[in-house]
């Protein structure tokens, strides 16, 4: 038996966003647990979808100690602050030194989190950590998919095992995968080889999506090299591959090292290479493959009425570039105005974030009318609110359980909501108080909307969505609507970027 430190500390950085994240952030509770530190934690994180929730699990199940330190995430935002920043990574380096000493370590990372005076929140947390265990004993990370994947963090780790589905529905597989890896360095005594590479072209998250290609073929690609399939070097057998972890980026990172990467660990450096190779000259073999339609709020608007008009399940409108989960607003109403423009009648859009109108509506009532503008409460691009009568069809209290393949088990705290109907146009929204993409149909469902009968449903959310959403749609068209997460990585005002990337597939060069 193994005693074992495990912790947390989790956060999407876009750095163009125009909030950044607070302690207070870190604090509150939405679909995933508040700050939690010391024993509490066990029980905090058990049954939900993320990483270490699994990592902790499997970790019993094969007789270590598990020693919590703590654990914490914010909603994707700008900057993490130099005080929120400190307070967190001061407490796990504290806690480390106070209950070690240990025989390895586990975190629960996300792997693109920038603070105010860190570019590489990851890699210097990591650097701190093992100031305090040493670089002998195994410190193994999970990550997000969304990871810019750096050389530190790399160097500072044993190993980090990172998601292979988007929308993320194997967070907590994922933190399981990594404490099996854990369990069997513990085991072996034997070092790993890192083999890591960089990938020279920005891929916009919405083209990164594992249902669909290119991805799906490459992270089949991914398992076969780790299996020792067919893709593998050598043929039928890994030759010593431990594990393979591709990245592919996330773009809205003002950072040296932003973009794709990948690492692949083993026992025997040839082998390393050449999977490393064989996998990296995959990805820029697919380059041109990373694109497809957007299309305008309004062209969205019209199209959606027209094919909605002899389907038999709903219109999906993803409002890609207002995603709350990667550091939107989730308040802009481009779509919104082309919705009620092209009376889209029957179509609800969600979840637009507007406290004081959701807290207006829980006073004015079910079944009355509500006179005031909604939306646009950041103001994002110079937006102003949609000022309409709107009749406050149903309330809800935002307390709720996720039931899609995404956010299963995610108990969601999000404040008073409610859906809202123009009647002139036949549009309705679904308003809620805190940040959260609209990846699960529970979230219409407690303010009575079903999405499964809504002929045109429009979403804040990239991708996600399609865990929950995609099986019940009849087809999904991908709008551009002005928003904090530029789809197009050619938009962003790069400062920090390393020179020679490609601001996306096949695009220009920095």
């Amino acid at each position: 038996m193994a005693r074992i430190a495990v912790g947390g500390f989790q956060h999407e950085t876009n750095t163009f966003a125009p909030q950044k994240a607070t302690w207070e952030e870190f604090e509150r509770a939405d679909a995933w647990p508040p700050f939690v530190r010391g024993p509490a934690l066990i029980a905090a994180v058990e049954g939900f979808n993320i990483p270490i929730a699994g990592a902790v699990a499997a970790l019993k199940e094969r007789g270590h100690e598990v020693v919590p330190l703590s654990w914490c995430s914010a909603p994707p935002s700008s900057y993490v602050t130099r005080d929120a920043y400190e307070k967190v990574a001061g407490w796990l380096v504290e806690d480390l030194k106070k209950l070690g000493p240990f025989d390895a370590v586990y975190l629960d990372l996300h792997g693109a989190m920038v603070a105010e005076h860190h570019e590489d929140g990851e890699g210097e947390l990591m650097r701190r950590m093992r100031g305090v265990v040493g670089d002998t004993i195994p410190l193994i990370a999970s990550l997000d998919y969304h990871t810019n994947m750096t050389a530190e963090m790399v160097r500072h780790s044993t190993a980090m095992i990172g998601y292979r589905t988007y929308p993320h529905v194997d967070m907590a597989a994922t933190g399981r995968r990594a404490a099996e890896l854990l369990d069997r360095l513990l085991k072996d005594g034997r070092p790993l080889y890192k083999a890591y590479r960089q990938v020279d072209f920005l891929i916009p998250l919405v083209w990164q999506c594992t249902y669909l290609e290119p991805a799906k073929g490459l992270f089949d690609l991914l398992d076969e090299i780790e299996t020792g399939g067919k893709g593998a070097p050598g043929g039928s057998h890994n030759q010593g591959i431990v594990s393979v972890t591709h990245t592919p980026g996330f773009p809205p990172a003002d950072i040296a090292q932003c973009g794709p990467a990948l690492v692949v660990y083993g026992h025997d450096k040839a082998a390393a290479e050449a999977a490393a190779d064989r996998l990296a000259d995959a990805i820029r073999a697919k380059e041109a493959a990373f694109a497809g339609k957007l299309w305008s709020p309004d062209e969205a608007a019209i199209e959606a009425i027209k094919l909605s008009k002899g389907a038999s399940k709903p219109i999906v409108l993803a409002d890609v570039q207002d995603n709350p989960g990667a550091g939107g607003t989730s308040d802009t109403v481009g779509l919104l105005r082309a919705l009620m423009k092209a009376k889209a009648k029957g179509a609800v859009i969600g979840m637009l974030v507007d406290p004081p109108s959701a807290e207006a509506a829980v006073a004015t009532g079910e079944g009355n009318i509500l006179r005031r503008g909604i939306g646009a409460v950041v103001g994002y691009a110079g937006e102003t609110p949609v000022e309409a009568d709107w009749r406050v069809m149903k309330l809800g209290n935002g307390v709720f359980t996720g039931t899609g393949p995404f956010y299963g088990g995610a108990k969601f705290q999000i404040g008073p909501m409610a859906l809202l109907t123009h009647e002139e146009s036949g549009v309705s929204v679904v308003l809620a108080c805190k940040r959260v993409q609209a990846a699960d149909q529970e979230m219409f469902r407690h303010v009575g909307v079903e999405p499964g009968k809504t002929p045109i449903l429009g979403l804040k959310s990239t991708v996600h969505f399609r865990a929950d959403f995609q099986p019940i749609a009849e087809t999904i068209l991908v709008v551009q609507s002005p928003g904090a997460h530029i789809t197009d990585p050619v938009e962003y005002p790069y400062q920090q970027l390393r020179k020679g990337v490609k601001l996306r597939p096949l695009g220009p060069v920095r």
